[in-house]
């Protein structure tokens, strides 16, 4: 584009945004430079502000400025439960529902050997001393519904046996509210292989 070369630069920045390919990069940039310039400078704060301080939790490996993240800093969690996920939104995403109250680890990716992502790479062993030392009953996997996801929970499960503490998975089914005549068939089997007894033996 022959505009200005500071414009094609921002332009070109937003690109690294999942989602946003050229022409809402072109939109958001000329959106803050047209519109709100102001907004942009809060933008550029915040954002500059967050990649100098923001690491991660040294309890659970979720995103934190502090030294232990507000979760497991809280004395009101529930510490005999831990839940482990493969992303921070996918802490955020559990903390919305407002029905866990226990702590969490958070892989930060899943096993992919094709993508060079090991038990090392996921700090599953700093997992496996943390459940030996601390008070942790149950370790609940959420990891996601793929073949990544379960080989990852599979591998957890296996070097948790010694602990002898609680694994379990989240269930994947039939969504609340939904209809199976519109569910696809990966979703179904799930469900039928994680049915629960509700009557009889």
């Amino acid at each position: 584009m022959n505009s200005s070369p500071l414009l094609d630069k921002l332009i070109e920045a937003f690109r690294c945004l999942p989602g946003v390919g050229p022409k809402s990069a072109q939109r958001m940039t000329l959106h803050l430079l047209e519109r709100n310039r102001e907004g942009g400078v809060r933008l550029s704060a915040a954002l500059s502000e967050a990649l100098e301080h923001v690491g991660n939790c040294e309890s659970c490996r979720t995103f934190s400025e502090e030294a232990l993240c507000r979760i497991c800093a809280s004395n009101s969690r529930n510490r005999t439960i831990c839940c482990v996920v493969e992303s921070p939104a996918d802490v955020f995403a559990i903390e919305s529902s407002g029905t866990y109250r226990g702590v969490y680890f958070v892989l930060m990716g899943h096993l992919s050997p094709i993508d060079g992502i090991g038990p090392e790479q996921l700090a599953i062993s700093k997992l496996v001393d943390r459940v030996k030392q601390e008070e942790i009953e149950e370790v609940i996997i959420a990891s996601n519904p793929t073949v990544e996801g379960d080989a990852t929970a599979y591998y957890i499960a296996e070097q948790l046996k010694p602990s002898n503490v609680l694994v379990s998975r989240i269930a994947h089914g039939v969504p609340v509210g939904g209809e199976l005549e519109y569910v696809d068939g990966g979703t179904l089997a799930h469900a039928f292989t994680g049915r629960i007894p509700i009557a009889g033996r």
